[in-house]
């Protein structure tokens, strides 16, 4: 290998400040920059709202794709906090929306479980976002405020009063980053319903306003629906199946299995099983 005739000296050495990082490279946060890192941003902000959920604040989440190919994720949970954090003096919206690695999920009293990226999920789908605006409702109070590829627009603003809480957020994709802005909902939806499935009890309804297209996905019942769901073709050996729940250490493990026979002449037995555990967020 030829040598590269350079120094190489501290000051070649760069510094990428704020969510200027996310910009630069970023299929590092997203995994690439067409059609599944587009529809990544999505999993993130639904993310936020399940952790929600899993936290027993939330039991509704709406999902809208609008006829610009925007999309708004929408939540009945406490709503992101709107009041000042004590070091950095910004609003907490601000301070998660603009920094990498701030967020309520390492404080384990705000979120025993979550998803998504920790402390980095909604400053990236900022970042990639040549339009952001959100909606908060909590403490009596509606909020509102709007960024553009990660900066803010104006500051946090109140402009109403509510007896509701939750987060509403209307994303546009930026199309100088993605090579596609086209959503899909076929692709949404099949998250969806696993998310609805993994969550028992949760509303997650998806509508898409360019066709009129629209699921409502509700399973009381959880993985036991899932279960069922895989099976609804097939002919098992017990009519339901079987499940278990434990907590221990901390730990909690959901498990169900039901077994199924294959329609060839040996009628050697399947099985499908899912297991959900959920442990603290690291």
């Amino acid at each position: 290998m030829n040598k590269i005739e350079t120094e190489y000296r501290a000051d070649n050495i760069k510094v990428l400040e704020g969510l200027e990082a996310v910009r630069k490279r970023p299929a590092m946060y997203i995994g690439d920059t067409n059609k599944t890192g587009l529809h990544h941003l999505i999993y993130e902000l639904v993310d936020n709202s399940i952790d929600e959920a899993m936290a027993g604040y939330c039991n509704q989440i709406d999902v809208t794709i609008h006829i610009d190919n925007s999309v708004t994720v929408q939540d009945n949970g406490r709503g992101i906090p709107v009041d000042i954090h004590p070091d950095k003096k910004i609003t907490g919206v601000e301070l998660v929306l603009t920094t990498l690695h701030a967020g309520g999920k390492f404080d384990h009293d705000s979120y025993q479980v979550s998803g998504g990226l920790h402390g980095v999920g909604l400053s990236v789908v900022n970042a990639l976002s040549g339009m952001l605006e959100l909606e908060i409702r909590r403490d009596g109070k509606v909020f509102t405020q709007k960024y553009e590829r990660g900066e803010p627009v104006f500051s946090l603003r109140e402009i109403g009063k509510t007896t509701t809480s939750g987060t509403k957020i209307i994303i546009k994709p930026d199309g100088t980053v993605f090579e596609t802005l086209e959503f899909s909902f076929d692709l949404l939806s099949i998250r969806l319903r696993e998310l609805s499935f993994l969550n028992k009890g949760l509303k997650i309804n998806i509508l898409d306003e360019r066709n009129d297209k629209g699921h409502k996905f509700y399973y009381e019942g959880g993985i036991v629906s899932f279960i069922e769901f895989l099976n609804q073709n097939k002919n098992p050996l017990f009519k339901s199946p079987i499940y278990f729940e434990q907590t221990r250490a901390g730990v909690h493990i959901e498990l169900s299995f039901q077994t199924t026979m294959r329609t060839r002449k040996t009628f050697l037995p399947s099985r499908t099983t899912l297991i959900r555990k959920k442990a603290g967020a690291i």
